[in-house]
């Protein structure tokens, strides 16, 4: 049986491993798919941050990686700053990369959202996200990111 407050996405990127997962942890080519700013520390407590997501450039995504396995997993606490419903470090997310026809089969797991309006918000946003991140670490240009329609009214 599957959690209602669990998000769970799996897509396939075109790309190996060691480019999707650069493009999970460095900060500048997180940007090039995600936010307007961003600065990492990719090993356990060390700094996720990633600023003006969605086109909000005064909020940020802010947590601290758990698990940090290079080229196949990543864990880290994610909440919003000035955010009482997702506060920084408040839930999890958990992302395996695994070697797929060629490219990359990425498993995202989000957990420890409060509820079913904070679910469907951010499954949005993953939504959103992993698609451009799949185009990104393919050497496509995602474009301009205008953020997922209807992400904020839950932020």
């Amino acid at each position: 049986m599957s959690d209602p407050l669990v998000v769970r996405r799996e897509t396939y990127i075109a790309a190996p491993r060691a480019t999707v997962f650069a493009f999970l942890t460095d900060p500048e080519r997180i940007i090039s798919w995600m936010g307007a700013e961003a600065a990492t520390e990719p090993h356990p407590d060390g700094l996720y941050l990633v600023r003006g997501v969605g086109g909000d450039h005064a909020r940020a995504a802010r947590g601290a990686f758990r698990e940090v396995v290079p080229v196949h997993r990543l864990a880290y606490s994610f909440g919003w700053d000035a955010n009482d419903a997702v506060p920084p470090g408040s839930s999890l997310v958990e992302i395996d990369l695994v070697e797929s026809n060629g490219g990359t089969l990425l498993r995202l797991t989000h957990s420890g959202l409060p509820d079913a309006l904070q679910c469907a918000s951010h499954s949005a946003g993953w939504a959103h996200y992993l698609d451009r991140l799949g185009a990104a670490a393919s050497g496509d240009d995602p474009g301009e990111d205008r953020g997922p329609a209807g992400i904020h009214a839950a932020r």
